[in-house]
């Protein structure tokens, strides 16, 4: 079937392949949401008790052990921080298709512990081992997209991908909305199967997996280079042709990237890559960092305040309980649909302006929805307008959300690191969003139950101070090729206008090299010789 594939038939089906993964990871993310309000969840886990609001509302949940519940979601991020680094270990050294397999199984595992839990340990425990599958997933799935896609693409290839993420999130909320309408809505039908429906994903995922082709600069650096020109040349090529002079060019590059990163193998471990141990000047530690911080601010620009929290903010806002069910409904369809300008602009505009622009969107929405909030409680008697207005930014404040900082920080990390321990450096930015999610799932509670409204404010105030942050440490990365990458960090400077000049510097070098290998009839000047020349210059 995928084996007999050339072109964009291939590569739109890898992509609909690593798509159902990302569905995955949404479903899962959005499920807690209902889960944690289903009555009989509640009573099962200790949570809290529920009352009989009439046949409009139903039955409502009301915790009184948030903390129990925040660490029943957060526990799930330890088990995602545990599974990235694994599985950034078995990607580089099983590979990308083998790793994804086996987080697959690790989901299926967890899945069916957490559908038949029947207390707060069996819970928590299912919780972490679904979580490493899902670390493994998010380790390998981006890299197996970026390596497989064209450059001038490779941003929106993965975006695409993200659409289905949040599709999952739809999916999962409108599920659960659904069932609590079954009998009186007590059933533990009600959550016990909306943690189960997210094991056909995954065994769709795992059944295409084995048809789907092996990363070819994964296998160029195992050495297995026939199979990987015979995959490059069905990737970009119609035809199929190992002899296409895009496969042809590509496979160049990549060998020659791989005959330099040999030369500095000892710094592939986890330790030498984050403190930047022999790393032959590429400065892989700072990428480590940038990865880790770029993911760490996603989740301080708001957004897990406004997914999970969503509801208690169109409550605040002056709506009723169901009428705030169907808002955040709303607000979900509109976060998916804003996906799809991603896939427009990622490559367009580059990874800079859309982190800019996001940035200056969202922090004016919080802030301004975070003032009617306050305007509604001081003003109850113009509940209508104050709660209207801080509705209409929630929603703009996720359209912006997911035409921007949802997808860039997922790409950016499997584009900036050496191939060599590519899926190890990926999997630091995995190991960032989980910091970032597991704190923030505990924290979020804790802020809107002291400050209320002024939560927004702060998160507000965050994305204002993300914009020099980025302009000043995060270089582009759209429309250059993954083999370009080191021409940007191997400057040594941190600061984003001195690494352009190198990587101006340093491909002018390479190509002239490569010019000077053919008029001589020879091959051309190995990179490792230029960037010994790079270095002596500096």
């Amino acid at each position: 079937m995928a084996s007999k594939l050339a072109g964009r038939r291939l590569y739109y089906t890898i992509n609909a392949v690593a798509g159902l993964a990302i569905f995955f990871f949404g479903y899962d993310q959005g499920m807690m949401g209902g889960v944690n309000t289903s009555p009989d969840y509640v009573r099962v886990m200790k949570l809290g008790y529920s009352t009989y609001e009439g046949p409009s509302e139903g039955y409502v949940a009301t915790i009184t052990e948030p903390t129990r519940q925040g660490g029943i979601v957060s526990i799930y991020y330890f088990g995602t921080l545990i599974g990235c680094l694994m599985g950034g270990i078995l990607g580089d050294r099983l590979g990308r298709i083998k790793t994804m397999i086996l987080g697959s199984l690790w989901v299926l595992f967890g899945a069916a512990l957490q559908c038949s839990a029947q207390n707060i340990a069996w819970m928590c425990c299912a919780r972490v081992i679904n979580g490493i599958g899902t670390g493994h997933l998010n380790a390998i799935v981006p890299v197996w997209s970026a390596e497989v896609a064209t450059h001038t693409s490779r941003g929106a290839f993965i975006a695409s991908e993200f659409t289905l993420n949040i599709f999952g999130v739809v999916v999962a909320y409108w599920l659960e909305f659904g069932l609590g309408f079954i009998g009186d809505g007590t059933s533990q039908v009600r959550w016990r199967f909306p943690i189960a429906f997210q094991i056909l994903p995954v065994l769709a995922f795992m059944a295409c997996l084995p048809m789907m082709p092996e990363s070819p600069r994964w296998l160029i650096k195992m050495g297995r280079n026939a199979e990987a020109r015979e995959i490059l040349g069905r990737l970009r090529s119609e035809d199929g042709s190992v002899e296409a002079d895009r496969a042809v060019r590509e496979y160049d590059e990549i060998v020659e990237t791989v005959a330099l990163e040999k030369e500095h193998a000892s710094r592939n471990s986890y330790l030498s890559m984050f403190f930047g141990r022999n790393d032959g000047g590429l400065h892989v530690a700072r990428r480590v960092q940038l990865s880790i911080w770029l993911q760490i601010v996603q989740e301080w620009v708001g957004i897990a305040a406004i997914t999970v929290y969503a509801p208690t903010i169109f409550a605040e806002a002056g709506y009723g309980a169901r009428k705030a069910q169907w808002l955040s409904g709303l607000n979900d369809i509109t976060y998916m649909l804003s996906t799809l300008l991603a896939v427009v602009t990622i490559d367009r505009l580059g990874r800079r302006v859309g982190l800019w622009w996001g940035a200056v969107g969202q922090g004016i929405s919080l802030i301004l929805a975070g003032a009617f909030s306050r305007l509604l409680k001081d003003h109850p008697e113009k509940a209508a307008q104050y709660g209207g207005a801080a509705a209409f930014f929630v929603f703009l404040y996720t359209f912006v959300f997911g035409a921007t900082w949802l997808t860039i920080p997922w790409v950016y990390p499997t584009e900036t690191f050496p191939l060599e321990v590519r899926a190890k450096g990926n999997a630091f930015g995995v190991f960032g969003w989980s910091i970032g999610n597991g704190w923030l799932t505990l924290l979020n509670p804790v802020m809107f139950n002291r400050i209320g409204e002024n939560t927004l404010h702060i998160f507000g105030a965050i994305n204002f101070l993300s914009i020099p942050l980025i302009w000043a440490f995060y270089p582009e990365t759209a429309n250059r090729t993954l083999e370009e990458m080191d021409y940007l960090f191997m400057s040594k400077s941190p600061f984003v206008w001195d690494e352009e000049e190198n990587f101006r510097r340093m491909k002018e070098e390479a190509e002239r090299a490569r010019i000077e290998g053919k008029t001589a009839g020879g091959p051309a000047t190995p990179a490792s010789e230029i960037v010994d020349v790079k270095e002596e210059k500096n």
